[in-house]
């Protein structure tokens, strides 16, 4: 798409900056906190009735914490991550302590916890400022982004479309540019998805890379927080803010030698990628969505890497995937109280159901089974520096669809289903990043996946961004392209 064809923006300049160069400005002292609160907020006010992304907004909160900014700067300033005063928002499955969090269902919808998760309190003492919760499917169950409390979360692209889940919200304050960095999460895609339907960066890091899994289960690493951004660079800054361990969370881990920005500086157009458009016939894709991915891997071709269509055999990854997924949901949602339980949506509940059933012998396959699947992609990926394949396989359908009855012909029998690229790099505990590879006809957004190596974030950085520079998507925010009535179910 053309610079003409792109939408308009008309929000505050400062919002259209990168993240990193808005820091700069921070560290410089020629822009303040406070000046980039009044812009964030102006914007959300403007944008939000068309798009709901951020339901939950907390200015006294930001701009009291303003008041922290120099004592944190003492202990967290040399960081590569310190963000000097930056907004940011934070999905609404992390406690943020005094902020309305809901979990997305109805059974929290005045839940105002007194603690931040591990992962908030590191990225505010790093100089993040929490203006407000993104929305989010109930517990984060879900490919479109709706719930009982705050309605449909809308595509700014198409605001009659989803925004892709579980992280929705946090993609569409990035593509609208209600902030400069959004927190999300990911299980299936729950990162990636939403990145690839509103154009934005949604990276799953190595697990612990950016905190540990959730409370109930802190030595599960199937469930992983990671950055969003609107570009590769930005997304480098962010995770240097979330990296770090934390004794709370056991699975985390200490930062790198080199930042992961200070990686992505270094990186170039000799990238070794291995192309997949179906993941060797794991799932059905659209014929306009291949056309798009291969115009990518053409474009990074020319722009000297090598590209080759190529994809190990994953042995019973399907399988192998939707047990440890059950075995989460058994080990988190299972335990809350019926009182909480009797909220869920339909969905939900069979994600829990599946989990409560799953015989002893299935869950010993699944764990020796992801570990035949890991070794199948170490080595495999000793001849490429990551794999490249789809996001998902179709644009974004309407807001009130949960899910696609069928891509490119085939039915899908439910949510998990259409969903099947986001399998691969969570069973096998690798870092993928979802990024803008081009467009539909429509006009929509679509997003290729890259795969990398075992504790490989910062190299999968630095071939994104080389695919980054030879695909040449712009990385500016929109306002929203509104074609539904607004006040609508959401």
């Amino acid at each position: 798409m053309s610079n003409k064809l792109l939408p308009t923006y008309s929000g505050p300049d400062i919002c259209k900056k990168p993240a990193r160069d808005v820091v700069a400005l921070l560290k410089k002292g020629e822009v303040k906190p406070s000046e980039l609160l009044d812009a964030a907020f102006e914007r959300i006010k403007a944008v939000e009735p068309a798009v709901n992304a951020t339901p939950t907004i907390c200015e006294e909160r930001a701009r009291n914490a303003l008041k922290n900014l120099d004592k944190d700067k003492l202990k967290n300033g040399n960081n590569p991550g310190w963000l000097a005063g930056l907004p940011i928002a934070i999905k609404d499955l992390n406690p943020v302590a005094g902020v309305r969090t809901t979990y997305a269902t109805i059974a929290f919808k005045d839940h105002f916890p007194k603690v931040s998760a591990p992962l908030v309190e590191r990225l505010e003492n790093r100089g993040g400022v929490t203006v407000g919760k993104t929305n989010s499917p109930e517990m984060g169950a879900g490919g479109n982004t709706f719930n009982d409390v705050f309605g449909y979360t809308r595509n700014p692209w198409d605001t009659r479309k989803n925004a892709g889940g579980s992280s929705g919200g946090a993609a569409v304050s990035l593509a609208t540019g209600e902030v400069w960095l959004s927190h999300g999460s990911d299980l299936a895609g729950s990162l990636r998805t939403p990145a690839g339907y509103c154009g934005v960066v949604g990276m799953r890091p190595t697990p612990g890379r950016a905190g540990g899994g959730s409370t109930e289960a802190a030595f599960l690493n199937e469930a992983t927080s990671g950055p969003m951004a609107r570009d590769i660079e930005d997304t480098a800054l962010f995770l240097d803010a979330m990296t770090g361990f934390d004794p709370r969370q056991p699975l985390s881990l200490e930062p790198p030698i080199i930042s992961f920005q200070e990686a992505v500086s270094q990186a170039n157009g000799k990238v070794r990628i291995a192309f997949s458009e179906d993941q060797g016939g794991f799932a059905p894709v659209e014929k306009e969505i291949r056309e798009v991915l291969r115009g990518a891997m053409e474009k990074v071709s020319r722009a000297g890497g090598d590209v080759e269509e190529d994809c190990p055999e994953l042995p019973d990854l399907y399988k192998t995937y939707v047990d440890l997924r059950g075995v989460l949901y058994g080990t988190t949602c299972d335990t809350d109280p019926p009182e909480v339980q009797k909220h869920f949506k339909r969905t939900l509940r069979e994600n829990i159901e599946y989990g409560r059933n799953l015989t002893a012998a299935e869950i010993y396959e699944a764990f020796r089974n992801r570990t035949v699947l890991y070794h199948i992609m170490r080595t495999f990926l000793e001849g490429y520096d990551v794999l490249a394949i789809p996001v998902v396989g179709l644009e974004p359908g309407m807001v009130e669809e949960e899910y696609p009855g069928s891509v490119d012909g085939e039915p899908i029998d439910n949510y998990i289903d259409w969903l099947k690229f986001s399998f691969l790099a969570t069973t096998t505990a690798l870092p993928a990043i979802a990024m803008p590879a081009g467009f539909t006809a429509s006009g929509m957004p679509v997003g290729i996946q890259l795969i990398g190596g075992p504790h490989g974030d910062a190299k999968l950085l630095q071939v994104a961004r080389a695919v980054e520079e030879a695909v040449g998507f712009l990385n500016q925010p929109i306002d929203p392209i509104i074609r539904h009535e607004i006040g609508s179910s959401g």
